[in-house]
């Protein structure tokens, strides 16, 4: 993109700062990982509400940032984990507290929200029982291998809701591209 994404202001915001005052406003604990070196990301957080986690390993990829927030929401006896990427833009408080009441329903199931069409996207809430498996996971393809058919709640989110990420440029509404 040219630029760390996640600084981009959208409504008023920095990317970054989108997701998480989101959570917040769903009534969850926030906990964002960030890489070494991101003060400028560590800024736009930073007073609003989340913990915030320096990773010493994030160039390792996704599952660096999945280990550490099972490992927070383990120590802090969660029952669940939910996992929104700061980059998927279109996710909405209404959807985020949707998920969590359905999940509460079968806190022994995943769930992972869809697009219409079923293809897979977030948030996804893993429950506790994934915990140790979670913080086993190495790579860059985070916790899709856990998420088996069976034992997976599906919840289908409207039109790009749950997939629309920013990758490129194009990604963006036309006034910040």
């Amino acid at each position: 993109m040219g630029r760390d994404k996640l600084l981009i202001a959208l409504d008023g915001a920095p990317v970054a700062r989108r997701n998480l005052m989101r959570l917040r406003a769903a009534g969850l604990d926030v906990v964002v990982t960030l890489p070494p070196g991101a003060p400028a990301r560590a800024r736009a957080l930073s007073g609003r509400g989340a913990r915030l986690l320096r990773l010493t390993d994030a160039a390792e990829g996704m599952a660096a940032s999945i280990r550490a927030g099972a490992r927070a929401a383990r120590n802090a006896q969660a029952a669940g984990l939910l996992i929104l990427p700061a980059d998927l833009t279109a996710v909405q408080v209404a959807a985020i507290r949707r998920a969590c009441r359905i999940w509460q329903h079968r806190p022994d199931r995943a769930l992972r929200a869809v697009s219409p069409t079923g293809e897979p996207g977030h948030p996804v809430i893993l429950p506790a029982r994934l915990f140790p498996a979670l913080m086993r996971l190495a790579g860059d393809r985070g916790a899709r291998g856990l998420l088996g058919a069976r034992g997976l709640t599906r919840l289908r989110l409207p039109g790009g809701m749950a997939t629309a990420d920013l990758d490129t440029p194009a990604d963006l509404p036309p006034p910040h591209r």
